[in-house]
């Protein structure tokens, strides 16, 4: 029932400006967010490291104009040689939306974006880690796959994340279950009309889990995004049933949710990946993070109570 309007908030000035000046928001940001500068962020990950892999997101998305774009690849080119510098890359990878980097340009917008990625990708690959391109809500879908299929001709290794409460999702899970393929795939955190997309939780559910069989009988590496206890366990049985090794495919989780299963799955010899936003941009990121779980939430709720 929270959910809708908690997805209008996060789109709602009055409600940023709100959450941005209350007492309590630094306590409720760093539960989610690794910081709001790199260097904030770069100790938070490199603890991290020492158990998982991480793949770093700086946050932002929808830019209004070319000139933003650009600052934003600037600030990844830059992230990924500070990655490389410090030894990080082998462990870490970035995680990319591409209205950050131009996509939503009214002018242009695929053609800015594919060459903002593209410039991400080079500065990815010259210090040996890769790129995933997030997804976002549903109007993007075919604009973000086909940039994905022209930077996979000179970067085979750049993933990409699907989102299981899309009808569409298990016919792209089938074009993409191939050969070198990095495939995120995750439930969803938009607020998506039934038309496209399953509202129930009982039929995402089942989405997500037609789709990771896919996944996990194709060719590519299948990366399972979920907190669901449910899911984890599921997805062994079929990676056991697809006879695919522990390197074959990955968990991935967010910064600051299940973190004791996070590193139990690390420790069990599971490739763990930790999905570690930071940035000044983080209020859209946080409200989606508790859309998505009531237990998120509770947390705000208490954090909000005791600040009182």
């Amino acid at each position: 029932m929270l959910r809708t309007p908690l997805l209008i908030a996060g789109r709602s000035t009055a409600c940023r400006k709100f959450v941005e000046r209350a007492p309590f928001t630094r306590d409720l940001v760093t539960r989610f967010v690794a910081g709001t500068t790199l260097e904030e962020a770069l100790p938070v990950v490199g603890g991290i490291t020492a158990d998982r892999l991480v793949t770093l997101d700086h946050l932002g998305e929808d830019v209004a104009d070319e000139a933003q774009a650009r600052e934003t690849a600037d600030v990844y080119t830059r992230l990924l040689a500070e990655l490389g510098g410090r030894g990080l890359a082998e462990r870490v990878e970035v995680s990319v939306k591409l209205s950050a980097v131009g996509q939503a340009l009214p002018v242009d917008g695929r053609k800015t974006a594919l060459d903002n990625a593209r410039r991400i990708c080079e500065a990815a690959e010259a210090v040996g880690t890769t790129v995933t391109l997030d997804m976002e809500d549903h109007t993007t879908t075919d604009s973000t796959l086909e940039v994905l299929r022209e930077l996979r001709v000179d970067f085979p290794w750049v993933g990409a994340v699907l989102q299981a409460y899309l009808r569409r999702t298990e016919a792209d899970c089938r074009d993409l279950a191939r050969e070198g393929s990095r495939v995120r795939l995750c439930k969803g955190a938009y607020d998506e009309p039934a038309s496209v997309a399953y509202r129930d939780k009982g039929e995402v559910d089942r989405s997500y889990v037609r789709c990771l069989k896919t996944l996990m009988n194709g060719a590519g590496y299948p990366m399972v995004a979920s907190h669901d206890p449910r899911v984890i366990e599921i997805a062994g049985h079929l990676a056991a049933a697809a006879n695919r090794s522990a390197d074959s495919y990955e968990y991935q989780m967010l910064y600051g949710i299940r973190t004791e299963e996070q590193t139990a799955l690390a420790a069990g010899g599971r490739r763990m990946r930790v999905y570690v936003p930071y940035g000044q941009e983080w209020y859209g990121y946080y409200m989606r993070r508790l859309a998505e779980r009531p237990a998120n939430l509770a947390f705000f709720a208490r954090s909000l109570w005791s600040s009182r």
